[in-house]
């Protein structure tokens, strides 16, 4: 068990005997009364999103997750599949790794957290590189301020990049905020 001050964004906590993920927190404290955590917690079995307030002595339990490499194999409309080292396949539902799923090639390995022995979320790396699939030319003359343009990535993700940015590149992208970082 764990004090609010110790909840950090990131964590996995166990929450109405659930397990959610820390996506936001920030502490307040407002004149006379009781400090007060403020969160925002993702579920990791439905992911549904929402805001909890804890209170000044409230103690909340880290959810002890397991963390297999496995290996991302297609997507379907049944699900995303995918293979763990003792070649067992499983499926996560679509819908619920939807942000993930478009920084994953097909083939490549990927952590996945298990939850009493189910899969629940992937923990993706902070950066993934990606080919360049669809860049527009750049304009001559469109460079008064930071210019950029929108390019598709062969996952199907469209980012801004800087416009001497063409297909066929390979660019590094942040997976926590989508952006452009790098060519790679």
């Amino acid at each position: 068990m764990i004090s609010l001050g110790q909840i950090r964004v990131g964590q996995t906590l166990i929450y109405n005997d659930e397990p959610y993920l820390v996506t936001y927190c920030a502490h307040h404290k407002m004149g006379r009364g009781g400090a007060v955590m403020r969160t925002k917690l993702k579920n990791l079995k439905i992911g549904s999103v929402f805001e909890v307030t804890f209170q000044g002595n409230d103690k909340v339990e880290l959810a002890d997750l397991a963390r297999k490499k496995c290996q991302y194999l297609y997507k379907d409309e049944t699900g995303a599949h995918f293979m763990d080292d003792q070649y067992e396949q499983f499926s996560l539902d679509t819908e619920t790794i939807a942000d993930s799923l478009q920084y994953l090639k097909d083939g490549e390995s990927i952590d996945v957290a298990f939850w009493d022995g189910k899969p629940v979320t992937l923990n993706l790396p902070p950066k993934v590189d990606l080919k360049v699939v669809d860049a527009p030319p750049a304009v001559k003359g469109d460079t008064a301020n930071n210019a950029s343009k929108k390019i598709t990535l062969e996952t199907g993700l469209e980012v801004d990049a800087p416009l001497f940015i063409e297909s066929g590149d390979l660019v590094r992208v942040n997976t926590e905020t989508g952006e452009y970082v790098e060519r790679a």
